[in-house]
Formats: structure tokens, sequence, C-alpha cells
């Protein structure tokens, strides 16, 4: 018998854990039920991002809308400036910028959003001016350290005067159809559209244009939100719209839309095109629009 043990003493059986510790297990377990969970958390929290930035988008085509009202009460009725190309370089028109893939200062420069005509009537805040789920850039902008480009809307171009595309009183793009110069003029304010997301590839001068007589696009319509685009409307309200046509949903990045851009033939079935031109203008030859 040993002396120094007393009887009192338990016998030992092997290494005893501190209290409240996990096994090797047991902490395989807890983590597996923690990447179950996730995996079943992380796509809902991914739908909720999408949905409060589209929410978000939407305010922001509203407040833009609301503002080009704003700027018509103003300005005896009529509609700020819409010009294309190097012409909207003037602090008439509603934006200044013209946005390209390349590092041009325009990609980024909010004062030619908020310095333009529709600035003063949305607080100059250029965030409005930008959808929060467009953040595409080309390699040599990301290169740059850029974290987006400055807008991601446009403006249907038969609403307001284009300059020299509107001087003979109607647009040389689609010749049978009513330029918007206007409030008044519009037949049907819940009807024809003023402001789109556009896609990235074709936003350039935010100058949103389609030619109806040939069935053409020429700029496609975004689609950051699972397929649709927020557009406004000249009474003032703002909705997403759902394109239901393949081809419109061109890829969200550089040359993305190159090869959508296209005539197609009659017989073809193209909802999303007939759309936006039955939504762009109406035809002159007829008092009232068909919807």
């Amino acid at each position: 018998m040993n002396p120094r043990r007393s009887v009192a003493d338990p016998p030992r059986r092997g290494p005893r854990r501190p209290p409240g510790a996990f096994t090797l297990i047991e902490l395989l377990v807890v983590i597996a039920v923690i990447g179950i969970l996730a995996s079943l958390l992380l796509p809902a929290l991914a739908r909720t991002r999408t949905q409060a930035q589209g929410a978000y988008c939407q305010n922001n085509a509203r407040q833009l809308v609301l503002g080009c009202l704003m700027y018509c009460d103003d300005n005896a009725g009529y509609f700020p400036y819409n010009m294309a190309g190097s012409a909207v370089h003037t602090n008439l028109n509603w934006a200044m910028d013209v946005l390209d893939w390349d590092t041009t200062p325009d990609n980024t420069n909010t004062a030619l959003l908020t310095s333009a005509a529709l600035g003063p009537y949305v607080a100059r805040s250029f965030a409005v001016f930008r959808c929060p789920s467009d953040a595409v850039l080309s390699a040599i902008q990301r290169g740059s350290g850029w974290p987006n480009r400055a807008r991601s809307y446009s403006m249907n171009a038969s609403v307001g005067d284009a300059g020299e595309i509107t001087q003979g009183g109607s647009n040389t793009n689609n010749p049978d159809y009513i330029q918007f110069f206007k409030l008044s003029s519009v037949p049907a304010a819940a009807q024809i559209f003023v402001f789109i997301e556009e896609h990235p590839d074709t936003i350039s001068d935010g100058y949103f244009i389609n030619r109806a007589y040939s069935d053409e696009w020429i700029r496609l319509p975004a689609s950051y939100h699972n397929g649709c685009a927020n557009i406004s409307f000249t009474d003032g309200h703002a909705e997403m719209h759902h394109w239901r046509d393949a081809a419109t949903l061109a890829p969200n990045e550089p040359d993305g839309a190159a090869s959508l851009v296209f005539t197609y033939l009659p017989d073809d079935r193209q909802e999303d095109l007939d759309w936006v031109i039955s939504h762009m203008s109406v035809v002159q030859s007829v008092s009232a629009p068909a919807w």
C-alpha cells in the first residue's frame, strides 16, 4: 500500500477535461450545423439585399421624374433639354456627361450631373443618378481604382428638346412619332416614360433612343434587378418592369450588348422592344394612343 495516498483519494482513470469543454466530435458537429444554417440564410440575405437595392433604385427613378416635373413647372411646362453626343455638355441639358469604358473624366465627374438642368431639382444629390446595383466597370477603370461610374439612368429621346435632332418639330430618328417638348403635350402621362435604367454598355450620353420605324434596338434597357429595370413616367410614378425576351437580358459588362443591338423581322417575337416603343411616344397621325 502506498503510504502517500489517502484511502479517500478517488482512483485515477485518465486525463480529465475541464468542465464545459467540447470534444473534437462535438466541435465538428457545431461547425457543420453552422455551415448548414449559413447555406440556408445567405441566399435569403442576398435576395433581401437585391430587393433593397431595387427599391432604392426605384426611388431614384421617382426622384428624377419628380425633379423633371418641378423643372417643367418653373419653365412654362417645357421639359429640360435632352440632347445627344457632345451636345450634352451644356447645363441646359438634363445631364452633361458621356459615359464610356475608358478613363474619361465624364465617367466619374458627378458635378456634370448636379450642375446640369435637373441638379437643383434633386437637391444636387449625385446619388440619385446611379442605381446601387450598377458597379459595372471595364478592366482599365477597375485598375484605376474606380468603385463605379456616376450615372445609370437615361431619358426617353422622345421627351424634351434634342437640339438639331428635333429642330423641325419631330425627332429625325422617329419622324412619325410625336416629340414631347412640353408636359401638356403628353396624351397619357401614366403611359409615357421619362427615365429608364439603361444597359451599361449602351448608356453613353443619356439619350435613350430606339428606332420605331425600323423595329431596331439602338439602346438597351438594364436588367440589374432579376431581369427588371426601373422606369419613371410623366405622371410622376415609377415602376419596375420585367423584360420577357432573352435577347434583352444582355450581360451587364463592357461590350455585353454589342451583338444584341440588332434589327429584326416583323414576324419575330420581340415583346420588350414593342413595349418600349409603345411607351416611348405616339404616332402623329392618331389623336390618342391604343395601349
